[in-house]
């Protein structure tokens, strides 16, 4: 009886399944770099080109122009006053929605995740309705001699929308899965409401808290759509640095916008990076808690 040899055109399926898999890895890895390049990476290289076109001298002629220093004063003001108030009511809801039951929980939580879903120009447009000459509080405005809309005012209240639900919507979770054991205790041993939140409760959440306060910040810095409807967009006065660039660009003064891109770029950067060295921390603090020396 003779044995027939294995023909070496038949390759176990393990082989051609194993090789099947690798091509659609590799094309599940080609489709995302080109989306990235596409949309992000060529974009943004774009305006870093488009910046230093004309050489350094003409960037950093923008950087020191009147217009463009106050839009970026005026940028930091905003996100100077939005950025706190938002941690404070994100701790505040945070702990009233993770620690107390009552009726209404879910709504509340759906009123803070609305900036997530409403177009930033509804966001403008339901402030106008509101704080605007024809508003719906605009007799006890004029009364007190307040002028929120096409001012500060305005501008600070619209970045504060934007960047409502981060610090609240990353706490909740945090607070829910620590529990109340610890604070009790802590209340047991004669701490106060003050001592407990300080000592007990801040700690617990405090890489939450930075999170959701880096995600703020990054809103508020890049917040476009209802500040430009609420603002006027009036050079020098009430312009923030993303209607700058889109002033600029419309006038079409490419090099000013591009240069005022990058720095915005930059700073979203930095934020990037701060997430970054955050998340880096948080890993480490879990290995570290997972294998004690």
């Amino acid at each position: 009886m003779t044995v027939k040899p294995k023909s070496s055109q038949s390759l176990p399926r393990g082989v051609n399944s194993q090789k099947d898999r690798q091509w659609g890895k590799f094309a599940l890895i080609a489709a995302v770099v080109t989306y990235l390049a596409l949309v992000l990476l060529l974009p943004t290289l774009y305006v870093f080109i488009g910046a230093f076109s004309r050489g350094i001298a003409p960037f950093f002629a923008t950087l020191i122009d009147p217009d463009f220093t106050q839009a970026l004063r005026l940028t930091a003001m905003a996100v100077a006053v939005a950025v706190p108030l938002n941690v404070i009511f994100g701790l505040c809801a945070a702990w009233v929605i993770a620690r107390r039951r009552f009726p209404g929980r879910t709504l509340l939580l759906s009123i803070i995740d609305l900036p997530f879903s409403i177009s930033p120009i509804v966001t403008g447009l339901m402030l106008v309705s509101l704080y605007g000459r024809s508003g719906l509080l605009a007799p006890v405005l004029q009364f007190l001699d307040i002028k929120i809309i096409f001012s500060f005012p305005g501008i600070a209240l619209a970045t504060m929308m934007g960047g409502m639900p981060f610090v609240a919507r990353e706490v909740i979770p945090i607070l829910e899965e620590v529990g109340t054991q610890e604070e009790e205790a802590a209340k047991t041993l004669g701490a106060g409401e003050w001592q407990t939140f300080w000592r007990v409760t801040l700690p617990s959440i405090r890489w939450g808290l930075f999170y959701g306060i880096i995600l703020t910040t990054a809103r508020a810095m890049g917040e476009y759509g209802a500040i430009a409807v609420v603002s006027s967009n009036l050079i020098g006065r009430t312009q923030t640095l993303t209607l700058y660039v889109e002033g600029a660009y419309r006038n079409y003064d490419s090099q000013s916008a591009f240069a005022a891109s990058v720095v915005l770029a930059g700073l979203a950067g930095a934020t990037l990076v701060i997430k970054e060295l955050f998340e880096r921390r948080i890993r480490i603090k879990d290995q570290e808690d997972m294998n004690p020396s």
